[in-house]
């Protein structure tokens, strides 16, 4: 059964950074939509990125544009979320989410706390 597995989330000063991944098994992460939303304590998850098969992505929250980068390894069958200058209100459960044809799944989430 295909699935996807975050991890790398973590504690972190305001202004720092973290790599967050999604290593994917029973399908590839080339042929599929990847994402990544993000949900924070008592609100609702959203759309933060995603990248396509052909290689382009796309950002839904204007506030990590040109913070976060969303990147993918098909050697390692595996995308990244490339999270710099992080702030407070990065704060939030991060969740990898495959979206091709046959292939709905989510991720358990990876937990990244951004505070001094």
């Amino acid at each position: 059964q295909a699935q996807v597995s975050e991890s790398g989330g973590g504690l972190v000063h305001p202004g720092g950074s973290l790599i967050p991944s999604c290593a994917a098994s029973g399908r590839a992460v080339d042929n599929n939509n990847m994402c990544w939303f993000r949900q924070a304590p008592g609100k609702e998850r959203e759309f933060v990125a995603d990248i396509r098969p052909s290689g382009s992505h796309a950002y839904g929250v204007d506030s990590v544009k040109g913070r976060f980068t969303i990147s993918r390894d098909n050697a390692k069958n595996t995308i990244y979320l490339q999270m710099n200058s992080l702030k407070p209100e990065d704060t939030g459960m991060y969740y990898c989410y495959a979206d091709g044809k046959g292939w709905r799944d989510w991720g358990q989430g990876t937990q990244v706390t951004v505070s001094s």
